[in-house]
């Protein structure tokens, strides 16, 4: 596969955090999560709600798990991939459709989430900076993503 086919996440718990994209299973989720990487829109964006043996979420630039990016949210792209530890899956609110900016990666298997959340990566290498983040719903000091590229 491409390197274009990688997001890298650069935490400040300790290292970076590389996920392959799937745009087979999710194109336009994987196409916002690139154009915000390439924007600069994730760096200094905090893990705002990290659940040990759930997932940790991130990509609200308020840290607050209230906001994101100007840009209209997404269609659902349900698939049957499985939410499993190292998986990376868009947040969102009730509504199916309203996946923004917001992400988690779970940390363990969750796979009472399959079919209802979009699955775009999966973690290929730094899980333990994952498993690294503070804890809470919010950490007192959260975690954050000091940078995000992909490529």
């Amino acid at each position: 596969m491409a390197d274009a086919d990688r997001l890298t996440l650069k935490l400040s718990s300790g290292g970076d955090v590389v996920i392959r994209l799937r745009p087979d299973l999710a194109p336009g989720h994987v196409q916002r999560i690139t154009e915000l990487a390439s924007s600069g829109f994730y760096d200094n964006v905090p893990f705002h709600r990290v659940i040990p043996g759930f997932m940790a979420q991130g990509g609200d630039p308020t840290g607050t798990g209230t906001s994101g990016s100007k840009l209209p949210n997404l269609k659902a792209e349900f698939s049957r991939e499985p939410h499993v530890r190292g998986t990376a899956s868009m947040a969102r609110t009730s509504d199916p459709d309203s996946a923004n900016s917001q992400f988690f990666i779970c940390f363990d298997d969750a796979r009472f989430l399959d079919g209802q959340y979009t699955v775009w990566g999966q973690v290929e290498s730094g899980m333990e900076h994952v498993d690294a983040l503070p804890k809470g719903e919010p950490p007192r000091e959260p975690g954050r993503i000091v940078s995000a590229t992909v490529g």
